[in-house]
């Protein structure tokens, strides 16, 4: 058995992480150009200044894809590479969505920013290779930040400006679209805990306001991206606690069709729990995808922002319930639920040695069969997994090759659960590999290497990986050899 002839397999990345060219021709200042060079913020101080220095290297990156057999890229755009100030016109009454918008000196469209993204797009197209836009992944405009950022509503808006002119300016060569990658990420990392850009600790309700902002925008850039090109498909990209058990259909498929998903396992998913089993109130998915796709808020009452939710006017949540095509999902490990001695689902207590990947991730396969089922069941949309992968410790062996078995052996693992998912009539359409360079790996900066390509930062060169090889016959056979 193998992978529908249909399927999307592909690889992914980030701007800021693999662009650097952080302040060349014309590209204005994100959050994380700021941060990262904020003292003790860093590992080590790294920042993404120069990052993979893909902004000059994108040709030799293209072709190693297309060497690869990779038929689709999930890359994100820069905002301020594009609009250095984050706004279409640079000044008060910016088009699209008719706010206010901001003034500055810097505004109005980068010519050279949007034709380095040109340069991506028609580099894919003639490669054979399927270009997929995420809009968002985490550098907001430092000029709209210093506006108010995520805590001001008028973001949204300049966001759908965005949306709307990247929409209409990539029409009839981009028919894929993500709109946000990860907000638990964005908004609980960024503003939350402070780990992530811009740094900051608010307090719950503030919190729950710049959460519902960024889903604000992710509502209107649909609106926009449906103007401008009625045809595109468009997602989000999510990111949150999944349980699973270590149990998952066999071939038989009147089993696979008479498994059910024990009712401990979506409330494991689906409700906040303390802290010791779900840190982070806001690392979760039902608190983006309900008012996505649900068109309301979630009953989580063990989650603070259930006290202001209730308020959300029923015209914002039409606004981010705007139909979509399908639920991205970033999943890289979860928490497993074992039965007790009365039958009773429990938290599973990982053994001592219990295998994890170079970031002290733990390594549950499962998970990628489980999340998509759990999420499918509980919104009913196609899902692609747009991001799963391992950081591992990365080296250049003395014969010049990069060896790491450790990564083949995790992703067929994960593979392999995914597959099974596939099996079971489960709708999911594809997967991208993150990440297909090594890259700057946000507040771990250069310490972690998540890539199918090597990347010494002391010259640029790009190895590949085994895996690398590994993933390109596993495209070239569809899993066959999963």
């Amino acid at each position: 058995m193998q992978f529908s002839d249909h399927f999307v397999w592909g690889a992914a990345s980030a701007a800021y992480q693999i662009e650097g060219g952080a302040f060349e021709d014309g590209k204005g200042p994100s959050i994380w150009d700021h941060f990262s060079h904020v003292p003790g913020k860093t590992f080590n101080g790294h920042t993404g200044d120069t990052a993979c220095d893909a902004y000059h290297r994108a040709e030799e990156d293209l072709d190693l894809m297309q060497s690869l057999g990779i038929s689709n890229y999930r890359f994100s755009l820069s905002w301020p590479r594009i609009f250095p100030d984050g706004t279409v016109n640079g000044a008060d009454g910016a088009n699209g969505s008719g706010g206010s918008g901001f003034a500055s000196s810097l505004g109005g469209l980068n010519p050279a920013g949007i034709a380095y993204y040109d340069r991506i797009v028609d580099g894919c197209l003639s490669r054979g290779i399927t270009p997929w836009i995420t809009l968002y992944h985490w550098d907001l405009p430092l000029a709209l930040y210093h506006k108010g950022g995520w805590m001001n509503r008028e973001t949204a808006d300049r966001f759908a400006d965005y949306a709307d002119f990247v929409a209409a300016h990539f029409k009839g060569r981009v028919t894929n679209y993500i709109t946000i990658n990860e907000p638990q990420c964005a908004i609980g990392m960024g503003m939350g805990n402070g780990l992530h850009a811009p740094g900051l600790q608010l307090d719950p309700q503030s919190l729950f306001r710049c959460w519902h902002n960024l889903l604000l925008a992710h509502g209107l850039a649909v609106r926009a991206i449906r103007r401008e090109a009625p045809d595109a498909q468009i997602g989000a990209s999510s990111t949150g606690a999944l349980a699973y058990l270590h149990e998952m259909p066999g071939d038989d498929p009147d089993r696979d069709r008479a498994m059910e998903t024990p009712e401990a396992l979506r409330t494991a998913s689906f409700r906040s729990l303390p802290p010791d089993i779900n840190p982070g109130y806001f690392f979760n998915h039902q608190w983006f995808f309900d008012p996505v796709f649900l068109g309301h808020y979630p009953d989580d009452p063990l989650n603070p922002w259930a006290a202001f939710a209730g308020s959300t006017p029923q015209e914002d949540l039409e606004i981010i319930s705007e139909p979509i095509d399908f639920a991205g999902l970033n999943i890289y490990n979860g928490h497993g639920l074992v039965q007790d001695e009365t039958g009773e689902y429990v938290m599973e207590e990982k053994y001592p040695g219990y295998p994890r990947t170079a970031l002290k991730w733990p390594v549950t396969p499962e998970v990628l069969y489980w999340g998509p089922r759990l999420i499918f069941e509980r919104y009913h949309v196609p899902v692609y997994i747009t991001e799963n992968g391992q950081s591992c410790n990365d080296r250049i062996f003395l014969d010049g090759g990069v060896h790491d078995p450790d990564r083949i052996d995790f992703l067929h693992r994960y593979l392999r659960a995914l597959k099974k998912a596939c099996l079971d009539g489960l709708p999911v359409r594809g997967y991208f590999h993150w990440s297909f360079t090594d890259n700057y790996e946000w507040h771990s900066g250069y310490d972690d290497r998540f890539g199918l390509i090597y990347v010494d930062y002391r010259t640029m060169e790009r190895i590949p990986k085994d895996s690398a090889a590994w993933y390109s016959e596993v495209i070239r056979t569809r899993g066959e050899i999963i």
